[in-house]
């Protein structure tokens, strides 16, 4: 368990090679840049904002491309894909497809503009295909909707809101305006929306009649075409079918980019490290011949580092060792310990003045993990499952790496723990012994079964509650003396040790444990004497120096009462252990309640089938389940009991100044 120490690493060389140094430590990935050096009068910072901005924009536009391109000729990538991790690509392959960087962007320009002609004529087949339902009530119409008539006749052509007969419109239009005579109303269609007619007057009535008809609601048609409505239907469709080829047509030359997709990925990430170089060189402070650059460093990796860069460039390098407040934190782990290192900084990274407990949190998580699932082919299923995934995916993700990793041996400790406890897939193969080949074979348990045993479980939940407890409390002992703060181990630490070893000493005994607990445990006088002597002696030294930073005798000893009473807080603390009992019986109950559902239909081919079917449904979902509890419960532990006895958090984690890419990586040839 180590957090490494941190070094301030300054280099000072002549403004004319900023770019390429800046480039060499983003290729290196192991400097965090301080960006929080403030200006004076001879150093400045230079405004790169347009030309981040404008490598930002070239990036996006090369993302929208390929996101057209996924739409339009989509990438074949398995169910596992978010396992993969990023592309591995050699720097010379990197290096020839950046120089034709902006063949790569003409072609991310063309798909854009391709895409934007698509778009256009669909949304222009969308309209002629609302101009083709407009003409549906048309249809009939064996004239044009534009036709006004002839010289002494006039055509009105237009409809009625709702549906209205013949007779209807003669006798509505003879009130309002039975002046009219000549005249003659065709109805073209009718439905309960509308009722489209054409009428035909003379041309000295045409205003008086379209002011009648208009009282009566007739509007004209907001359409209007130079052709029969069945011709003009035709030529739309045709117009839509036109539509269709062309953007047919488009599709494929879209997808004819397919095998530019690597080229337009590689050249999208270049932009995005280019757009992240510029932003830290804004930052960084420049005179007029030279420029500052500040930041953190491995103190493994700084006199490589010092060595790589002295003899590259002309330069001055100064090293320090900075404010244990300010530095960054950055773990180092052996792949046990390592595996629990996101768990931990969920929680927090270690601040200053605190160690890194994933060593000692892995080993009681993995165990913890194991009792809680605690069936042995559940935990097989899992260490195979995990195994196979970091084998085959070796480039995932360093996270979600370390995670599954974590799975796969608390894989172990489950199998470890079933067999333990006697359970493989529950009691299924008691079960099927007996139902389908009329045999009693039962797996023994190399320690108990917890579903006959329960309280003996649960006394032993809680001796690994006070181990996990005492050791968090040890670990502050560690620290209080790592900082010299002997008293503090002696108050904080030693007095604890004493009063709660000294009541465990005394309830172990007891009558109330003895009726909790099969073991019926007899002390010596002396032994009993020597507890009662620890428990006295913490308690009255913890009711006296609890609250010594107080120099009121009588506020120091309501203190000492005050933390004294903390005991309940321990015993609080000592029965959330009791979940390990919960979860691991919730196992084997679920797994047992599963294999006799299963048995149900007794023994031949239908019992067979049905059985198999509710085995592996019912076994998967109590195993999700369980997986999903035991995971949150075992963090609980670890960020609630444990943690709070010795670790606060609130470390700034080290991110070192490296191009952050999203679609490939590239081999450095760069190294120390």
């Amino acid at each position: 368990m180590a957090v490494l120490q941190m070094q301030r690493f300054s280099i000072c060389a002549m403004k004319k090679n900023r770019k390429a140094i800046l480039e060499e430590l983003q290729a290196l990935g192991i400097m965090e840049i301080d960006t929080s050096i403030v200006e004076d009068a001879a150093l400045r910072k230079a405004n790169t904002l347009e030309v981040r901005q404008g490598f930002d924009k070239k990036a996006v536009q090369i993302d929208h491309a390929l996101e057209i391109l996924q739409e339009y000729a989509p990438e074949k990538t398995s169910m596992f894909s978010s396992l993969e991790g990023r592309a591995l690509v050699e720097k010379s392959e990197y290096d020839q497809i950046t120089e034709g960087k902006d063949k790569v962007l003409e072609s991310a320009n063309e798909l854009l503009t391709l895409k934007k002609q698509l778009t256009e004529n669909k949304a222009k087949a969308v309209k002629v295909e609302n101009q083709i339902e407009s003409l549906e009530p048309w249809l009939s119409l064996d004239i044009p909707m534009g036709y006004q008539g002839t010289k002494f006749t006039a055509v009105l052509i237009g409809s009625f809101g709702g549906q209205l007969t013949l007779e209807q419109i003669y006798e509505r239009l003879a009130q309002e305006a039975p002046e009219l005579e000549a005249m003659d109303i065709q109805v073209i269609s009718s439905d309960q929306d509308q009722t489209c007619v054409t009428v035909f007057c003379l041309r000295d009535q045409a205003t008086k009649m379209e002011e009648a008809l208009r009282s009566m609601g007739f509007s004209k048609p907001s359409m209007v075409t130079d052709e029969i409505p069945s011709k003009q239907k035709e030529k739309l469709e045709q117009e839509v079918k036109n539509l269709e080829q062309e953007n047919a047509g488009i599709e494929k030359q879209i997808q004819s980019y397919a095998e530019s997709r690597q080229k337009l990925k590689i050249v999208s990430d270049y932009f995005q490290a280019r757009a992240q170089k510029y932003e830290v060189l804004g930052e960084v402070l420049q005179s007029r011949q030279t420029f500052l650059i500040s930041g953190y460093v491995p103190e493994k990796d700084t006199a490589a580092l010092q060595k790589h860069m002295e003899e590259k460039y002309d330069l001055v390098v100064d090293v320090e060792t900075p404010d244990p407040e300010e530095a960054p934190v950055l773990l180092k782990n052996n792949k046990i310990a390592g595996s629990v290192e996101g768990v931990l900084a969920s929680y927090g990274l270690p601040k200053a003045g605190e160690i890194d407990p994933s060593a000692i949190m892995s080993f009681f998580y993995i165990v913890f993990f194991g009792l809680m699932l605690s069936d042995a082919a559940y935990g097989v299923l899992v260490f195979i499952a995990c195994a196979v995934i970091i084998k085959k995916f070796p480039r995932m993700e360093e996270g979600m790496q370390k995670a599954i990793r974590m799975f796969m041996y608390c894989g172990l400790s489950t199998v470890f723990w079933g067999l333990m406890f006697g359970g493989i897939f529950g009691d299924a193969v008691t079960v099927v012994a007996r139902v389908f080949f009329g045999k009693e074979i039962v797996v023994p348990a190399l320690w108990f079964v917890p579903l006959e045993e329960p309280m003996t479980l649960l006394m032993f939940c809680m001796l690994f509650g006070i181990i996990h407890l005492f050791v968090g409390l040890g670990i502050k002992g560690y620290l209080c003396i790592k900082n010299k703060q002997y008293l503090d181990f002696f108050c904080d630490v030693v007095l604890w040790y004493l009063f709660l070893i000294g009541l465990i000493l005394m309830l172990l005994p007891s009558k109330i444990f003895a009726s909790m607990s099969p073991i019926a445990i007899v002390f010596p006088p002396a032994l009993q004497m020597l507890a009662k002597v620890l428990a006295i002696v913490g308690a009255v030294g913890l009711l006296l120096m609890s609250g010594r930073a107080n120099k009121n005798p009588a506020l120091r000893i309501a203190l000492g009462a005050y933390d004294l009473y903390n005991i309940t807080g321990w015993l609080s603390d000592v029965l959330s252990y009791s979940r390990l009992l919960a979860l691991g019986l919730a196992t084997g109950v679920i797994a047992s309640v599963v294999n006799q559902m299963g048995s149900m239909m007794g023994k031949g081919i239908i019992g067979a089938i049905f059985f198999i079917i509710v085995f592996i449904v019912g076994h998967a979902m109590n195993m999700a389940i369980n997986l999903l509890g035991a995971y949150v419960h075992t963090n609980r532990l670890q960020f609630v009991e444990f943690f709070g006895k010795f670790y606060e958090g609130g470390g700034r984690p080290f991110q070192p100044f490296k191009a952050k890419t999203k679609y490939v990586d590239v081999k450095e040839e760069t190294s120390l």
